[in-house]
């Protein structure tokens, strides 16, 4: 035998009793053992919405495992979940599920998917442990039957139902069981008084009730605050507030917040849940000049008589009526007091006012405004009123005028003296 011979033969044999290259791989045992966890925190106060993320992890194994050269590998794995897909119900919890069921595809072994629900726990929820069910549908590989050249796989559909373990924690909740309000216009300061309830399950400590304003409402807190104490639940308790109302508001109702900020049966310090509130507002302060046209007349001196009104939705206190004097007028005395003014109720100011002599004739409007006081003794200034007045000249001015006086004395003195001396000659 040549020698290139025994070469070729000994590289034929090597390669038969090579195993493995060609072999195939056969689980006799092994099925997806499912379980799930909640990401973050499972504790929630009772009227919460949140996002509920949910940790599915698959732990199965495949414990035994055949290798052979006649064998077919299959392509799935007896421990892999396929074609998942989880719903979380709400049971028999306080809870309500605003998600629908969710695919989240293939979870091998050892691996795990995310689900998140949005959840809504119940206002009125009691503190406590509550279980949430986590139903979880997939298929797994049963048995691939190996029938030489071909594998026929045998999948069965199973539902597990993984318990979820969350806990409803004691909260406050505010119940606005009264509201009233004092002196509450458009453009004034009034109080608005609370009688308040915690409806919750936890005891506040160190509570304090605050007022704020709700987005773009005109009612703006201006003492927004007050103490309470301890504030157990079911208890009442009054409180009060100033609150004061914007120039651009308009006579309607109109939103503010009110909460407690308290210690919580973990002694943190957190805010409840704001209750929103409507206020009536009454219209604004406002007044209007009622008197007919005032008639003055160049040169000297005149008293202008002006009556004004509160035509406004509130009683005004130590009003005082202001003149703002323009050429040709002027004056010395230019403020008048009016008092107190209900509502529709009238008064009458007297300005002494001097007129030049060379003013024109013609109508004229003088600026006017009243600054009081409002409810909660804020000084206020009313909106410029106008007062109507007409300059117009005497009548029989000409008679009155300096020189035909002088004129007329001159003629009465000559002839005075005419006489007396025609009397003395005689």
């Amino acid at each position: 035998m040549r020698w290139q011979h025994v070469t070729v033969l000994v590289l034929l044999l090597a390669l038969l009793a090579v195993p493995g290259s060609a072999a195939g791989v056969k689980y006799l045992y092994g099925n997806p053992d499912l379980s799930a966890t909640i990401a973050g925190t499972n504790e929630f106060a009772p009227g919460a919405e949140t996002g509920l993320s949910v940790i599915i992890s698959n732990s199965g194994l495949n414990t035994h495992k055949i290798v052979g050269s006649t064998l077919v590998t299959p392509d799935d794995l007896p421990n892999t979940a396929k074609l998942v897909t989880v719903a979380l119900k709400g049971g028999d919890a306080p809870f309500t599920v605003k998600t629908d069921p969710q695919f989240l595809s293939d979870i091998m072994g050892g691996a795990s998917r995310t689900a998140t629900f949005n959840v809504k726990v119940s206002d009125s929820a009691e503190p406590g442990k509550y279980v949430l069910p986590l139903e979880v549908t997939y298929t797994y590989m049963q048995e691939a039957e190996d029938l030489g050249d071909t594998l026929r796989y045998n999948y069965q559909t199973r539902t597990d139902t993984l318990p979820l373990t969350v806990q409803v924690t004691p909260d406050l909740r505010i119940e606005v069981q009264d509201v009233r309000s004092e002196s509450l216009n458009v453009g004034t300061e009034g109080y608005v008084y609370l009688t308040l309830k915690n409806a919750g399950h936890d005891t506040a400590n160190k509570a304090i009730a605050k007022v704020a304003r709700n987005g773009a409402s005109p009612l703006i807190p201006t003492d927004s605050s007050a103490y309470i104490g301890t504030f157990g639940p079911g208890e009442t308790v009054d409180v009060k507030f100033k609150v004061s109302v914007a120039n651009s508001a308009e006579p309607q109702s109109y939103p503010l917040d009110v909460a407690i900020t308290y210690e919580n049966y973990e002694g943190s310090t957190v805010t409840s849940r704001p209750a929103t509130i409507g206020l009536p507002v009454g219209g604004k302060i406002a007044f209007e000049v009622v008197s007919p046209k005032a008639v003055l007349n160049p040169g000297g001196q005149s008293v202008l008589e002006v009556v004004y009104r509160n035509t406004g939705a509130a009683t005004v206190y130590n009003a005082q009526a202001r003149i703002s004097a323009v050429d040709p007028f002027t004056s010395s005395d230019d403020t008048a007091y009016l008092g107190d003014l209900a509502p529709g109720q009238t008064a009458t100011a007297r300005f002494e006012v001097s007129v030049d002599a060379e003013g024109t004739e013609k109508d004229y409007g003088i600026d006017s405004e009243i600054r009081y006081r409002d409810e909660l003794d804020n000084s206020k200034i009313s909106d410029t009123l106008k007062v109507q007045v007409a300059l117009v000249e005497r009548s029989g001015a000409f008679f009155t005028n300096p020189i035909f006086i002088l004129v007329v004395l001159a003629v009465i003195i000559g002839a005075g003296y005419y006489i007396f001396v025609y009397r003395k000659k005689r």
